[in-house]
């Protein structure tokens, strides 16, 4: 059964170009290295009168956007495998310091999901 990943994030408005940027040369390595999808969505209707937005929930910040992310692998053993040739790649190393990340990852929530219903 295939494998999530989820993430959710504050990135600064001004910086979403940049974090584009990054996402964009992050999706290449995951894909390269076994990931079978890579999406990254940044945050449109986010003051929705349903459960509880996204804004608060991340605390988001006055200039600040969510972004809604997920990759897709094969399987979690085939996540934890990608996942660890991901982080030994030095492309990636080079984008984790965290003082140049155009968004804050102290704020990032994120986790690994089943799929429970693929429709």
């Amino acid at each position: 059964m295939r494998y999530v990943d989820g993430y959710v994030l504050p990135v600064p408005k001004k910086d979403v170009q940049a974090y584009r940027r990054m996402a964009q040369k992050a999706g290449k390595i995951w894909r390269e290295h076994g990931a079978l999808e890579f999406r990254e969505c940044v945050g449109d209707d986010l003051n929705v009168k349903m459960g509880m937005p996204f804004p608060p929930m991340i605390k988001l910040r006055r200039g600040e956007t969510v972004f809604f992310s997920w990759v897709v692998f094969k399987s979690r053993a085939d996540r934890d495998r990608v996942n660890a040739k991901v982080m030994k790649d030095p492309r990636i190393a080079k984008m984790m310091d965290p003082n140049s990340m155009p968004f804050d990852h102290k704020r990032m929530v994120y986790g690994g999901f089943k799929i429970l219903v693929d429709a």
